[in-house]
């Protein structure tokens, strides 16, 4: 199936969920804001919220500095 992630289409495999999709963007452990269809997805739910057909996904990176 596919999905926009930051706004370019990406193809998952059906029951991919956030976390999933994290780790198949090498983003997994890192701190990262995920919103889905435009509302947040709570990181306590990132393994349980499974990806639809079409879900737009918005992921930002938190970046450290001073």
């Amino acid at each position: 199936m596919q999905v926009i992630v930051n706004g370019k289409p990406l193809a998952v495999l059906a029951g991919t969920s956030v976390a999933d999709l994290l780790t198949q963007l090498s983003l997994a452990g890192k701190r990262v804001a995920v919103e889905r269809n435009g509302d947040i997805v709570p990181k306590s739910l990132h393994a349980t919220s499974c990806l639809s057909e079409g879900d737009k996904l918005e992921i930002v990176v938190a970046v450290g500095g001073g």
